[in-house]
Parts: C-alpha cells; sequence; structure tokens
C-alpha cells in the first residue's frame, strides 16, 4: 500500500487503494463479482482465494479508508454493529469492558443484551472525567470502549486521557468515531487501539451503504 501519511484529506479520499485495474487500466476499481478464484495449485494464487476472505474490491475500500484513519489496515464488515460484533469477541468469560453511560442505542443493547449473557461485564461510567475510568479499573478490565462524540447527545470524551490511563493498566482501547469522523478526529493518533466505524452514517452519507469498518 502506498504511504499517503503525508498528503492532505481530499488526496487520501480520491487516491488511496484506487491502483488503476492491471488488465483493463480502468482507473476506477471494478466490482468483482466473483466467488472463487483460479489457484495454480492449493494455496498458490495471486492473493485471492475465496470472496468471504478476500476480495479485490473490498481490498481497495479497505485501503482507503485505512488512509483515512492513518492507519495501517482496515477491515470492512457488514454494519457498524458487526464490526463491534467481532472487537468484543476478542473478550472471554470474565472480563470487563468500561464504557460510557451514554452510548448509541444499538451499542448498549449489544452490551447489554448479548454478550452480558456470555459472562463478559460492561461497567457504565460517565466519561466526562477521565478519573471515574480510572476508578473503574480493576485486574479483569481488559477494554476500555469510548464513544466521542456520542450519538445523539454529542458528549466529549478526552481520548489522550483514556489512551494514558489504558497504556497504564495494558487494557485494549477502542474507539467509536463514527460521529466525528477521520475529517475531525484520528483516534490512532491519541492511543487508541482500535477504531471503529458505522460506515453507513458520515463516511457512507446515512443513504444507501450499510457498513462498518475496523481500523
Amino acid at each position: 500500500m502506498k504511504d499517503f501519511s503525508k498528503h492532505k484529506f481530499g488526496t487520501k479520499a480520491i487516491h488511496a487503494g484506487a491502483d488503476p485495474d492491471p488488465v483493463t487500466g480502468a482507473i476506477m476499481t471494478p466490482i468483482y463479482q466473483t466467488s472463487t478464484y483460479v489457484q495454480e495449485y492449493p494455496g498458490k494464487h495471486k492473493g485471492f482465494a475465496y470472496a468471504r476472505g478476500k476480495n479485490p474490491t473490498r481490498e481497495a475500500l479497505q485501503k482507503n479508508i485505512a488512509a483515512l484513519e492513518n492507519g495501517k489496515y482496515c477491515l470492512c464488515f457488514s454494519s457498524g454493529m458487526g464490526s463491534m460484533d467481532a472487537v468484543i469477541k476478542l473478550l472471554r468469560n470474565g472480563d470487563e469492558v468500561i464504557t460510557g453511560d451514554d452510548l448509541y442505542g444499538g451499542s448498549y443493547r449489544m452490551f447489554t443484551k448479548v454478550f452480558a449473557n456470555y459472562g463478559i461485564k460492561f461497567n457504565f461510567v460517565n466519561m466526562g472525567d477521565p478519573a471515574n475510568i480510572e476508578k473503574a479499573v480493576n485486574s479483569n478490565t481488559k477494554l476500555i470502549w469510548v464513544e466521542t462524540p456520542t450519538n445523539p447527545t454529542m458528549q466529549i470524551i478526552d481520548l489522550e486521557a483514556c489512551g494514558k490511563i489504558a497504556k497504564k493498566n495494558n487494557i485494549l482501547f477502542a474507539v467509536d468515531n463514527t460521529f466525528a469522523s477521520p475529517y475531525l478526529q484520528n483516534p490512532l493518533e491519541h492511543g487508541a487501539d482500535i477504531v471503529m466505524h458505522s460506515v453507513t452514517k458520515y463516511l457512507g452519507g446515512h443513504s444507501d451503504v450499510v457498513m462498518g469498518a475496523l481500523f
């Protein structure tokens, strides 16, 4: 992947991940509608084996939005909730999560109605004061999940302070950056280990696309 870290946002949005098609020279990435790819022999292929795992069109998209967040890698999902689901599945029974007391409703329901049933404990605190996060940390805390600005009340959380707390306690730090978008905020630069987007909303225009992404 070309390094776009020193380029302006507009250049990243247009050019990152958009290499000309090697077969035809088409400047726009084709939509590859195939489930399987030819292999010289099992395991020997051109980087693509089965579309569920990797697809050239999706790979171009992932490179593009990874550049917007100044990240090296991105994984796209069928929805923002799907991307969140993947993050929480990094945890195990008995693990604890510190998160905000003002969350997107879908996030709150996933935490309390789904993953709480598998022995993961969610501690909801007022993250406007980093001291509240510090107080909630214990030996079982494995993840700090921050949403800022929050949906829909637009509360602002100090990402740098959260990052310092997470690093000091060796805790994974994830940020839902949906509302700010990469244009206004890049959590990786403030200590985040994982950044999540409901691409459906600001990145996708909240019109004809449902998608999620992790960086």
